[in-house]
């Protein structure tokens, strides 16, 4: 059984879209957006997945989402033929954070290749969870997100130095890091100084729920990335329709 957010009340949140970020950026894909996060971002533009009625973990929005309108369960071969059903031949596995349930994500996945086999399957994940094993073996890519210290998140929760370490020797993890101001991009380049990541799996993103925050932000962060050879990454999604779900 696996927790998935929805984008109407039970209504389990499962599309079609482009992917808007990272190395994967303006390919089909099918996304599927599990509920529950262990970290709390204050500008997470997926609240909804986290901060339920009760939940106190500080959002810059304040909004306090009902668990029972904002989450629906899944078996694991109903989620599969979802999947299966829609015409991309990518899968993008979001959240929340999604690593929490390994296990039966795993489950899924197996049910998806005995249906439609050779699906490239991606999963989005802030850093702090290892991969379940039997999952693992099924991952064509990770995009990994470690939280900066803007995001509100202590580091002792959100910058893991073990997991910092696994994912900057995984070949398939592709660093993308939110960045807001100048002094989040220092952060960033001192993490990548520690844990050796190579500029080449390193995205920087601009962080914004708006075309046009987006835009103030890319052209400085654009001409840094230039400059010291580091990826650029968009957020199409958020140009082509807002920041809506199911998008």
């Amino acid at each position: 059984m696996l927790t998935l957010a929805t984008t109407t009340p039970g209504q389990p949140e499962i599309f079609a879209s482009l992917q808007g970020e990272g190395p994967s950026m303006g390919r089909p894909s099918t996304f599927v957006r599990l509920s529950r996060c262990n970290l709390a971002c204050q500008w997470c533009d997926t609240a909804y997945t986290w901060r339920f009625t009760g939940d106190n973990r500080f959002h810059r929005d304040a909004l306090a989402f009902e668990r029972r309108e904002n989450q629906v369960t899944m078996e694991e071969a109903e989620l599969a033929q979802a999947v299966a059903d829609l015409v991309p031949d990518r899968l993008v596995i979001t959240g929340g954070e999604p690593l929490l349930q390994g296990a039966a994500l795993a489950r899924m996945l197996a049910a998806l290749d005995a249906i439609r086999p050779g699906m490239h399957v991606e999963v989005e994940t802030n850093s702090t969870v290892a991969p379940h094993p039997a999952l693992d073996a099924r991952i064509d890519q990770y995009n990994v997100s470690p939280k900066l210290a803007h995001s509100g998140n202590p580091a002792d929760l959100a910058l893991l130095p073990d997991r910092l370490s696994a994912w900057a020797a995984e070949p398939r993890a592709f660093f993308k890091f939110v960045v807001a101001t100048r002094a989040d991009v220092d952060e960033v380049m001192a993490l990548q100084q520690t844990y050796a990541i190579p500029g080449a799996r390193l995205f920087l993103m601009p962080e914004g729920r708006s075309s046009d925050v987006i835009r103030e932000r890319s052209g400085w962060l654009a001409d840094f990335c230039s400059q010291h050879g580091l990826r650029f990454t968009d957020r199409l999604h958020i140009h082509l329709w807002g920041d809506t779900r199911g998008t």
